[in-house]
């Protein structure tokens, strides 16, 4: 007998954060059979975010990578390389409707700029689980804030 709720659990792509859901979907098995499918998906997904979020895709690119098996440095890198091209082109739409200044933005910049070199540079030091830690506790902390506020 076919199950006809199956094709909504496969793409609960965060089901490993609930452990007992996860026990039931197995991702893991869907993931290998669909794998350019899964990717696919991550671009969109990522896409859809960073246009509504700002450069919020890679929050989302992250563990899905991960859960893709992509390690976890790489998958922080490659978040990057894959929210670039996207912020690009979500920053243009924002110009067009006029909803940024280009005068608020250039002095923010080149102390970018800076942050990501540093931040690049510490990522080869800093070990895997601090990393995962470290992102963890960023998206938690920020998420209160914006529950709270």
């Amino acid at each position: 007998m076919q199950n006809h709720g199956e094709p909504l659990r496969r793409f609960a792509f965060f089901a490993d954060i609930f452990s007992p859901v996860a026990d039931t979907i197995n991702m893991n098995k869907f993931i290998e059979k669909h794998k350019k499918l899964y990717f696919y998906i991550l671009g969109a997904v990522t896409g859809i975010c960073n246009g509504l979020f700002g450069s919020g895709g890679g929050i989302a690119a992250v563990p899905m990578l991960q859960k893709g098996g992509v390690d976890v440095k790489n998958s922080h890198a490659t978040s990057l390389a894959l929210t670039l091209p996207l912020s690009v082109v979500s920053a243009c739409f924002y110009a067009y409707d006029k909803s940024f200044r280009w005068g608020d933005a250039l002095p923010l910049i080149p102390f970018g700029l800076a942050g990501a070199i540093i931040g690049g540079l510490l990522m080869k030091k800093i070990p895997n689980t601090l990393l995962k830690r470290i992102f963890g506790a960023i998206l938690i902390i920020s998420g209160g804030r914006l529950l709270l506020k």
